[in-house]
């Protein structure tokens, strides 16, 4: 448990509030691994070979290092700005996103929006949909028609670990699914 603790912990600091620990992230989201260090050991004891192996056995690949291991940064989710140097790809025909059967109400009037994230988080199968629609109480899953939405022009980008971002999705390309 503890290990999960820091790595939220961890999320926080370089997704939303690099300033918890006396940080700064630079236009890129990296944060230098010696100060990220000292200041996340302030609340959790944390060694480089720990930090090592949180970032390698994470799950969702939350994290990255650069090339020579000395700035980390989160690969998406991020809710200050920052440019995580995206290239544009184009999605499959068909993308999805799960929620929270609560929030299907507003999803269905507006679309999905980035709310106080940077981008519209999708995903490339309907099942990974599923669980992360689990988080969220009982799951809705929404077929997304990413294929037609590039072609009215509309820009997608594919994160490090897999996870598809676009700036927002009209209501007229989904597509709800339930289980």
């Amino acid at each position: 448990m503890a290990r999960k603790n820091i790595s939220k912990y961890i999320s926080l600091i370089l997704r939303h509030k690099p300033e918890t620990i006396g940080i700064t992230l630079d236009e890129h989201g990296w944060a230098n691994v010696d100060e990220l260090l000292k200041g996340v050991s302030r609340k959790y004891p944390l060694t480089r070979e720990e930090l090592d192996e949180i970032v390698a056995t994470d799950e969702k690949q939350r994290y990255s290092f650069n090339d020579d291991g000395t700035l980390i940064r989160a690969n998406q989710g991020h809710s200050i700005q920052v440019d995580v140097e995206l290239a544009e790809v184009r999605p499959p025909e068909f993308l999805y996103h799960g929620t929270g059967e609560k929030y299907v109400p507003s999803i269905d009037r507006q679309g999905l929006i980035p709310k106080t994230r940077l981008y519209v988080h999708l995903s490339g199968d309907y099942e990974t949909a599923v669980k992360v629609g689990s988080r969220h109480g009982k799951p809705v899953v929404y077929r997304i028609l990413a294929g037609k939405m590039a072609d009215a022009g509309i820009t997608f980008y594919r994160s490090v670990n897999g996870v598809w971002l676009t700036k927002r999705v009209p209501r007229e390309y989904m597509e709800k699914e339930w289980d």
